[in-house]
């Protein structure tokens, strides 16, 4: 198991900026605005050839029991329980504040080794805040920019020297880490991680990335900690308690997940608060990079306009969805509402028709497992492969019950048919007019493909290609 390091501190010092700089990626939420990160967080990060597992924190905030930020501190100290070693930060611009004293004491109640992190040290405004740190009691702090990358290197030492671990190698951020990382470089990273760039094909020992989505309290965070079998993530009747994307990894029955929850989504309208935007980005971004989404909606509102907006930005990506109906306790008349649900999907996902629907309960684990097991289904249909020979049999069987219609007097002929890909199940045609078929013809064959080779729920992308035969001999 991966040693573990918690990166503690009140709101708004640089946790989560020096989260981001030490794991090399943008995962977690940035901004000016204090309290934004809610649920903890954990990612792998390298220092010196060792891997470690990071996990990004809650600002400690005084509160009162029961409050969010209760819920928030509660979050912070588990993190804190579990760790190995603590990052504790304090912006050093801002001096040592009477909550760094209160909450160091937490940190040092602990019996965890501590790492005292003078963060925004990148000009004379914070020399005296630095100085301050001195006496805290947690030794000799260290001064960093988080920001601009300043002491990132010392502080790799001084983790590797505290889990006494000796360096294997000297790491390529390391060598540059008085340099931030452009936005190119950025943006690479961020490509390179693209599922379907890296593994197109499904590996049995890749954790499947399934992402949580809907509207404000649907229940989303109940639904992740009823999977997970533990308080996980921030739960409550408060919408909008979500902010970040946050992923957890567990196994279910041997299959490795990473389960994403995500903050609730609104209509663009609705959204003026700058933390709503960016937990919506963030979300859609989840969306982005999952490869089953379920779509969770609340059986007393269910499959509202906002929830099909959803449903179609899954789809419209190519992510395989399943549709979860939570708060299914609360419903009288359980099979009317049920098949009225189903012939709304079958009617506005007509385009992934045969889309599993199911009933749950979040708060009392009722379909829990159904739900993980159609989830896993439709990963696997996700990931169909057909072959050739089997493809343009059934290509000439669908020509032959209904002929293509002409265009211009001449009859449009399908010649031949491949897939050159999955993820979702992506198809070409050989066409002679590929511009002049129609789209009801290109449905039927769609829904003819995902009937006879056993593909209900999943998008498939149907393409045509004007040209011969690529296989056949040529003079």
């Amino acid at each position: 198991m991966l040693r573990s390091i918690a990166i503690v501190g009140r709101p708004n010092v640089g946790k989560s900026t020096l989260f981001n700089r030490l794991t090399g990626r943008r995962t977690a939420l940035v901004s000016d605005l204090p309290g934004l990160t809610r649920d903890r967080r954990e990612e792998e990060a390298e220092f010196g050839g060792h891997k470690v597992m990071l996990v990004d924190t809650a600002g400690l905030e005084e509160a009162n029991s029961g409050s969010i930020p209760a819920r928030m501190r509660a979050q912070s100290e588990t993190a804190i329980s579990n760790a190995d070693m603590v990052l504790f930060v304090i912006d050093a611009r801002a001096g040592v504040t009477p909550a760094d004293k209160n909450f160091a004491r937490i940190a040092r109640n602990s019996g965890k080794p501590v790492v005292l992190v003078a963060n925004k040290c990148e000009g004379r405004a914070s020399d005296e805040g630095f100085y301050e740190a001195y006496g805290m009691g947690f030794g000799d702090p260290l001064a960093i920019s988080a920001e601009h990358g300043e002491g990132i290197g010392d502080l790799e030492d001084r983790i590797l020297s505290i889990l006494g671990l000796e360096p294997k190698r000297v790491s390529k951020r390391r060598r540059r880490r008085d340099a931030a990382p452009s936005e190119a470089e950025v943006d690479a990273a961020a490509a390179a991680a693209d599922p379907e760039a890296i593994e197109p094909e499904d590996d049995p020992d890749r954790p499947i990335r399934i992402s949580v989505v809907g509207r404000p309290n649907a229940g989303k965070s109940t639904l992740v900690n009823a999977i997970l079998g533990q308080d996980r993530m921030i739960t409550g009747p408060e919408p909008g308690l979500t902010r970040d994307s946050v992923s957890t990894d567990f196994v279910w029955q041997g299959r490795a997940i990473k389960l994403f929850d995500t903050a609730g989504l609104r209509r663009k309208a609705r959204i003026t608060d700058i933390a709503e935007k960016l937990s919506a980005s963030d979300a859609v971004r989840a969306i982005n990079f999952a490869e089953v989404v379920i779509l969770l909606i609340d059986a007393e509102r269910a499959l509202e306009q906002q929830d099909l907006t959803i449903g179609n930005i899954v789809l419209e990506e190519g992510r395989a969805l399943v549709i979860a109906i939570n708060k299914w306790d609360a419903v009288e008349e359980k099979e009317k509402v049920l098949k009225d649900i189903r012939e709304t999907a079958k009617e506005k996902f007509a385009d992934a028709h045969g889309i599993t629907v199911l009933p749950i309960s979040a708060l009392s684990g009722r379909g829990i497992d159904k739900l993980l097991a159609a989830t896993l289904e439709a990963h696997r249909i996700w990931n169909k492969r057909v072959s050739t020979a089997a493809l343009n049999r059934w290509l000439q069987e669908a020509v032959s019950r209904h002929s293509p219609p002409a265009s211009k007097g001449r009859r449009i002929r399908l010649r031949f048919m491949t897939q050159p890909s999955i993820r979702p199940p992506t198809f070409v045609a050989f066409c002679s007019q590929p511009g002049d078929l129609p789209k009801s013809y290109t449905r039927y064959l769609i829904n003819s493909l995902r009937e006879t080779f056993d593909m209900p729920g999943t998008p498939i992308r149907f393409n045509l290609r004007k040209g011969e035969n690529p296989y056949a001999e040529r003079d």
